[in-house]
């Protein structure tokens, strides 16, 4: 499989498989592909596999398209203004995605939910409570929220993140929630009362623009019924 990614604000990944190759997205990714690709629609491991993609933001059914015939093309577009990015997976290189991160992937990439071992991060840590890990072998293509910039931190070293902005993470890495300090930073700082802490080692993907922050700026504007 050989792709491109076209586009900023709303890109499109496009890729092109030979013959008998397959890709697993979601309902409603595609956005154009050849005639010779073929869908078929599964549950991708049977129901309890499809309600854990459920949890983690995703939809139950997935759709895996077949190059049949000879080589194929296939696109799928982002759903939000933001960025598509792409990322090699590998036995024993495990990654944690964002809630309905997911786009597409290879056949030989996994989906399942991960969750934080913490319980606080249950209770105020938003987005962070459930995720997406990826696991097998494979490229997988993530869209995320605005840009994204990148860190790789060393064992022990630290970034605090302020909920919504974690976009990916290898597994590698812990992530706990933490208290904004002092009463009045938390109560009119306008940053919150709780705070991502992510811990190396390894890479981890920041997002500019959560989707969760856009709604809250365009709420106030959003007429409402009498």
């Amino acid at each position: 499989m050989q792709y491109e990614i076209k586009g900023e604000t709303l890109p499109v990944v496009i890729c092109r498989l030979e013959n008998g190759e397959k890709m697993i997205t979601e309902g409603g990714s595609m956005a154009w592909m050849s005639p010779n690709m073929k869908m078929e629609t599964t549950t991708g491991g049977g129901l309890g596999k499809a309600f854990g993609r459920m949890l983690a933001g995703e939809k139950m059914f997935q759709n895996i398209y077949t190059a049949q015939g000879g080589n194929g093309l296939i696109a799928f577009a982002s759903s939000f203004p933001g960025s598509i990015e792409a990322f090699e997976i590998k036995p024993g290189h495990d990654m944690i995605f964002q809630k309905c991160a997911f786009l597409a992937g290879e056949e030989g990439v996994q989906i399942s939910m991960f969750f934080n071992k913490k319980f606080s991060s249950g209770l105020f840590g938003g987005e962070g409570f459930i995720m997406q890990r990826f696991s097998g072998q494979g490229t997988v293509f993530a869209e995320f929220d605005g840009h994204v910039v990148e860190y790789e931190l060393k064992a022990g070293q630290q970034i605090v993140v302020d909920t919504g902005h974690l976009a990916a993470m290898d597994a590698t890495c812990k992530m706990e929630i933490q208290s904004v300090p002092g009463v009045k930073n938390a109560l009119f700082g306008g940053e919150g009362l709780f705070n991502t802490v992510i811990s190396g080692p390894g890479r981890v993907w920041l997002q500019t623009m959560p989707i969760s922050n856009v709604a809250a700026v365009i709420r106030p504007y959003i007429p409402t019924g009498n």
